[in-house]
C-alpha cells in the first residue's frame, strides 16, 4: 500500500483539475474553472478555481513551488490540518483578488491557481519555525506591531514577485494570512 503525503494528494487534485479544465475548454466551457464577480457566490468554481491553472506553465510552476514548501510544511502537521488550510488560504486569497481587485479596478480579470495558497505555505514557514519566534519574542512586539510587521513583509514581497497578470493581492492575502497562521503556529499538532 502506498502512503501518499498532502503534497502529494494536492498534486494529483492538481493533474486532475487540468485534466478535465483541458476538456472543458475543448468543448468551450473552461471558463467554469476562474473565478471572477459572476461567479463569486458559486462554491464548485470559488473551490475549483484554487486548483485550476492558465496554463502548463502557470501549473509546473505551482507545482514546483508546492513540492519545495508544502513538504516542509506538511511535515509538522495532519493531512486535514494541511489541506484544509491549503484550500482556505487559496480561497480566501482568490476571493480578495475578485472582490478587492474589481473595487479598485473595474471589470478585473478571473483569477484561478494555488499561488494564493502557495504564499500561504511559505508565510506558514516564515513565521512559523523557531528562528522566527525567537528573534519577534527578543523585540517584544505586541500583537499588532507583529500584524504591522507581517504587513510590510508581506508587501515588500508581493511587489518583489509582481510580473504582468500575476494576481498580486491573492499573493498578498495568502502570504499575509500564512505569516500569521505561522505565528500562532495554526499547523503544529499538540503533543
Amino acid at each position: 500500500m502506498v502512503t501518499r503525503t498532502a503534497t502529494v494528494q494536492t498534486l494529483v487534485v492538481f493533474a486532475v483539475v487540468a485534466t478535465l479544465q483541458t476538456l472543458a475548454g475543448l468543448v468551450g466551457a473552461g471558463g467554469l474553472f476562474v473565478l471572477d464577480p459572476g461567479s463569486l457566490l458559486d462554491p464548485a468554481t470559488v473551490l475549483v478555481s484554487v486548483y485550476a491553472h492558465a496554463n502548463l506553465g502557470h501549473l509546473l510552476s505551482n507545482s514546483l513551488a508546492l513540492l519545495l514548501l508544502g513538504l516542509a510544511v506538511e511535515r509538522g502537521t495532519t493531512r486535514l490540518r494541511f489541506h484544509l488550510f491549503f484550500v482556505t488560504t487559496g480561497v480566501l486569497a482568490g476571493l480578495v483578488q475578485v472582490t478587492v481587485g474589481n473595487l479598485l479596478v473595474a471589470g478585473t480579470a478571473g483569477v484561478l491557481g494555488a499561488s494564493g495558497a502557495i504564499f500561504g505555505l511559505l508565510g506558514y514557514l516564515l513565521a512559523g519555525n523557531s528562528v522566527s519566534g525567537s528573534l519577534l519574542s527578543r523585540f517584544d512586539l505586541g500583537r499588532r506591531a507583529q500584524l504591522a510587521l507581517f504587513v510590510v513583509v508581506a508587501g515588500v514581497v508581493t511587489v518583489a514577485t509582481a510580473a504582468p497578470g500575476v494576481a498580486l493581492l491573492a499573493h498578498f492575502t495568502g502570504l499575509l494570512l500564512g505569516l500569521v497562521a505561522g505565528r500562532l503556529r495554526l499547523l503544529r499538532v499538540r503533543e
